[in-house]
């Protein structure tokens, strides 16, 4: 591609959509390799690689007043690895990665790859053909880290077949990755980013992920992929202090430094910054197929003060708290993704209580199409780590978030970050003796179901481990060879089917008329009873859930019609290595609503509620 007047405006007017196509390394159809890279303030830029052993490098040109240095290599391929020599305005040189490589050496090894010019042949057009982000489609989604998964398995294409499989007898609607993109320290799990246009060779190529995503739009299953644009690291071979200056992020370090992480911030306000990164979520999109983009750490791009002491940030120009700049980028990224690709996800990790998160940018709104519920989260883990005979002192955390349920289109998370740094696993967060443990984690994972928004998962719930997740080792399959973690399995290949088959358990999800309290307030019995409703004239589920060890026997529930209600789930069967005190046969047995009014029902049953159980019953309406 040549690089044409119009590229070279558009790329500082900030609006160039195929970056990935007019910088980095551009092979050519007649041989050779065209370099191009952004450095305004750099006194010369040469290119060094394979092609003559890094010898002498060759020295590329300004592209009139763009601040792009380009030049033709005709001894480059495709395979050869290479860097850039960068010498800021005192003509010292710095040898650098290429910002826009779309391939890399594998870690520790940090330079550049010239790429492939053959495209990937797809195989997955009926997927992309049928994909759809529509409001009450069912969302399902499993968390996943590629490196220690499955330990040992291989690279993307191995693990795409593995996932697919796994996933797909769990049932989940789509798998989202931990970030793909090249990063040099592990431990950071994907989240310090150095290559953004470059997926980790850690696993394989570029065409290796490619085929992953391919499988998993074969076999019916989606892929999300976790995005950084809040912060890169400081590394001094990549995107810090590029040309000598600050040139992707602020120079003011109360501005461009991150003081939790060690991390540099990008400077919102740059045309050329933000063009970097919005072509980059639009690269994911299109060369990669994927479904969506979780986009980490939303709320530290918001607020100019996050995590920052007094006077250790400084004010926008209307002198509050808000980061106007990227508050603009975010919402003319979501504008240009729902532009070009509508059916994408665009997921905000967003932890505060920013408004209108996930509502149009032409409404005031930031524009993405769905937001973690963070404080669902915290209150509902906060509550089950409670011992049951203090949990009546609070109940009201079970019952907070259905406040502010329908403000946004919400994910529910139990994500890597609630099994790390100390925090134990969830089953480990349980209180009371092992068959309690697996007890209330079971009534945990149906309570996360039954709750309008999508279920995320983080790999390994299926397994309900004792210990808590570490990037250096595999998840503990073997523990699907006893019973209660196997139980845990089994509950959520259901809870995952009954979500499907039931719509009233996800297409309403994000309107109020779609849950319905029963019974809020019985703090002194830990008990819990709501409606799921579906459209008109479909069908309901009505939920009862007993957080204490103590079985509540001929529990009155009101129900909005006669007749017979099945009984759907039962935390505590046998099925799931539960103990089995109510004798439900699961989707035999039933129980019939008279014509008793309760609960604000006109209807209402009767049914043992098991000690740390939910159960869910569901009926059409006559």
């Amino acid at each position: 591609m040549v690089l044409t007047d119009l590229d070279l405006h558009l790329f500082n007017e900030g609006t160039h959509r195929r970056l990935w196509q007019l910088l980095g390394a551009q092979p050519l159809p007649d041989g050779g390799v065209r370099f191009a890279v952004w450095a305004p303030n750099a006194s010369e830029v040469y290119v060094h690689g394979d092609w003559n052993d890094w010898g002498e490098g060759l020295r590329l040109a300004p592209q009139a007043s763009s601040g792009i240095w380009a030049g033709d290599c005709p001894a480059a391929v495709p395979g050869h690895r290479y860097k850039y020599s960068v010498a800021d305005r005192a003509g010292v040189h710095t040898l650098k990665a290429d910002p826009m490589a779309r391939q890399s050496e594998c870690p520790p090894a940090t330079a550049s790859v010239v790429p492939w010019p053959e495209p990937y042949q797809w195989g997955d057009g009926e997927w992309m053909g049928a994909r759809s982000i529509a409001v009450g489609a069912p969302l399902r989604i499993y968390e996943v880290h590629l490196g220690s998964w499955r330990w040992g398995v291989g690279g993307y294409r191995e693990l795409g077949e593995a996932l697919a499989d796994h996933v797909g007898a769990l049932g989940f609607t789509h798998v989202e990755l931990m970030p793909v993109a090249e990063h040099p320290f592990g431990g950071s799990w994907g989240y310090q980013v150095t290559g953004y246009y470059s997926p980790t060779a850690r696993y394989g190529t570029p065409h290796d992920l490619q085929a992953l995503i391919d499988t998993l739009h074969r076999r019916g299953i989606g892929v999300i992929v976790d995005w950084v644009p809040a912060h890169f690291p400081k590394d001094d071979w990549s995107l810090a202090h590029f040309d000598g200056t600050a040139l992707y992020e602020h120079a003011d370090p109360r501005q461009g430094e991150h003081p939790d992480w060690g991390t540099l911030v990008f400077n919102y306000g740059r045309n050329e910054v933000r063009n970097f990164l919005t072509a980059n979520a639009l690269y994911w999109l299109h060369e990669f197929h994927v479904d969506g983009l979780r986009v980490d750490a939303v709320a530290s791009m918001l607020y100019l003060d996050y995590s920052r002491p007094s006077g250790g940030w400084v004010p926008n120009r209307e002198g509050g708290r808000e980061n106007l700049d990227a508050i603009s980028f975010l919402r003319e990224l979501n504008t240009v993704v729902r532009d070009e690709v509508p059916t994408a996800m665009m997921i905000a990790e967003e932890s505060t209580a920013w408004p209108q998160v996930t509502q149009p940018v032409e409404r005031g709104g930031l524009g993405f199409t769905h937001k973690w519920n963070m404080g669902w989260m915290n209150d509902t883990l906060g509550y089950v780590h409670h011992e049951p005979v203090h949990r009546r002192w609070h109940h009201r955390e079970m019952t907070f978030g259905m406040l502010y349920a329908f403000s946004e289109r919400f994910v529910l998370p139990f994500s890597h970050d609630e099994v790390v740094h100390g925090k134990g696993s969830l089953l480990a967060k349980m209180p009371g003796d092992d068959w309690q443990r697996f007890a209330n984690l079971r009534a945990l994972y149906a309570w996360m179901y039954s709750q309008p928004g999508a279920p995320l998962l983080f790999m390994g719930s299926e397994l309900a481990p004792f210990t808590e997740w570490s990037e250096g080792q595999g998840l503990p399959w073997h523990l699907l060879e006893f019973p209660p973690h196997k139980g845990v399995y089994d509950l959520l290949v259901e809870l995952n089917r009954l979500h499907r088959e039931w719509p009233a358990l996800h297409e309403r999800d994000h309107e109020p008329t779609g849950f319905q309290w029963l019974d809020a307030d019985d703090a002194e019995h830990s008990l819990f009873a709501f409606l799921r409703w579906g459209y008109a004239g479909g069908r309901a589920v009505a939920c009862a859930a007993n957080f204490t060890p103590v079985p509540r026997r001929g529990y009155r529930m009101g129900v909005p019609w006669g007749g017979e209600w099945r009984v759907l789930l039962d935390t505590d069967s046998p099925q799931f290595a539960g103990s089995g005190y109510s004798g439900f046969d699961v989707g035999g047995a039933t129980r019939v609503a008279h014509d008793m009014p309760w609960q604000g029902q006109s209807y209402s049953v009767e049914l043992d509620v098991p000690p740390l159980a939910m159960v869910w019953l569901g009926a059409a309406r006559p």
